[in-house]
């Protein structure tokens, strides 16, 4: 795919994440600038980086991503993060200085949702205000919770986790997807309600569904993780870690973690999942396997350069879900009013989505 006369550009847009250890505080703190959180709570999120030497994951995945669509494609791809370098403001001015005029943009999620979805339209906005007149208009693509390249990418993932257990345990081991949670405001403010199943929840549950079905799974299980804030907030349930205990309860030999809610590996993935959940499997004798996210996968590459020929070429958008996507859509509609509206989130807030 080359430049075209509509779009001679693609912003890869994500949440950005530290590189080494001094860059850990001042990331957390520009993560939960204005949110009221505790410097306790930094502390402990603080930790979780430093026993992985500083350093997010989700950079060296997202470079990874970039140069797989650049070998997809002759297409400018540039890199922009919301909280840490390189910040999509100072991205955006550099594509301004190189002439483009008009680009994609990738947000690195698959889902709706204030933080997920909305945030990433105003950090285009704030990016294009900071560089003023000149500055290139960016058109965000659609999401992709139900795209058959995301959902292939995720049971494969899925299949090669089950591959890892003991052959005993393969065949009994429960499907557990998780994602993110968030307050139940939040979810709640994440879709307008004449459009059913369109909340963050939903969304999740609607690629579980889907990756479940292309397993042959019928019976597995929705849970959450990396939950933050005040526990008086009640927020999406069950957690994850709560979740393996009343799976060791019931007798189930195996558990295969399976982060559909994630599009890369980041800190909330490997810490949560590979080191606290891994654990509590292991204190309780219950076999334990993670599933790969779906970004490494060549397949998702692949969608991304497809979801690009929707726009430039006109291509029919691909879906085999029945919920629906938000107004994100190919033909340019904005989302509806009060569309994953922001919630306060006192002492609230993703540190690595």
């Amino acid at each position: 795919m080359r430049p075209t006369a509509e779009y001679d550009a693609l912003l890869v847009l994500s949440f950005g994440g530290p590189e080494g250890p001094d860059e850990v505080r001042p990331f957390l703190e520009k993560v939960v600038e204005g949110r009221g959180v505790p410097p306790e709570r930094l502390d402990a999120v603080e930790e979780h980086y430093r026993h992985f030497g500083g350093v997010s994951p989700i950079n060296a995945r997202n470079r990874e991503l970039i140069a797989a669509i650049r070998e997809r494609m002759s297409l400018p791809v540039y890199w922009g993060n919301r909280n840490w370098q390189p910040m999509v403001e100072d991205t955006v001015g550099e594509m301004a200085r190189d002439g483009v005029r008009r680009a994609l943009v990738l947000a690195t999620s698959a889902y709706g949702g204030y933080s997920a979805c909305r945030q990433y339209d105003e950090d285009i906005a704030r990016a294009r205000r900071a560089f003023g007149d000149g500055a290139p208009t960016l058109v965000k693509l659609r999401h992709f919770f139900d795209h058959p390249g995301f959902v292939a990418a995720n049971a494969d993932a899925v299949r090669a986790a089950r591959a890892t257990l003991a052959p005993h345990l393969q065949d009994a081991a429960r499907l557990v997807f998780t994602a993110h949670s968030v307050p139940d405001s939040a979810d709640a403010a994440s879709g307008p309600p004449d459009e059913g199943g369109h909340s963050y929840s939903g969304q999740i549950a609607e690629a579980a569904r889907l990756v479940a079905a292309e397993l042959g799974v019928t019976e597995y299980d929705l849970v959450w993780q990396s939950r933050s804030g005040p526990p008086q907030v009640p927020w999406l349930e069950p957690d994850i870690l709560d979740h393996i205990e009343a799976l060791a309860a019931a007798g189930v030999p195996a558990v295969i973690a399976a982060p559909i809610g994630f599009v890369s590996d980041h800190l909330e993935v490997i810490w949560d999942l590979d080191n606290e959940a891994a654990d509590r499997a292991a204190e309780l004798g219950v076999g334990f396997a993670r599933a790969a996210t779906a970004g490494a996968d060549p397949r998702f590459a692949d969608m991304v350069v497809e979801l690009i020929a929707e726009h430039v070429d006109g291509v029919p958008e691909r879906g085999s879900g029945s919920v629906w996507r938000g107004g994100c859509t190919v033909n340019g509609a904005p989302c509806a009013v009060n569309c994953c509206a922001p919630v306060p989130r006192s002492g609230a807030g993703r540190t690595d989505p």
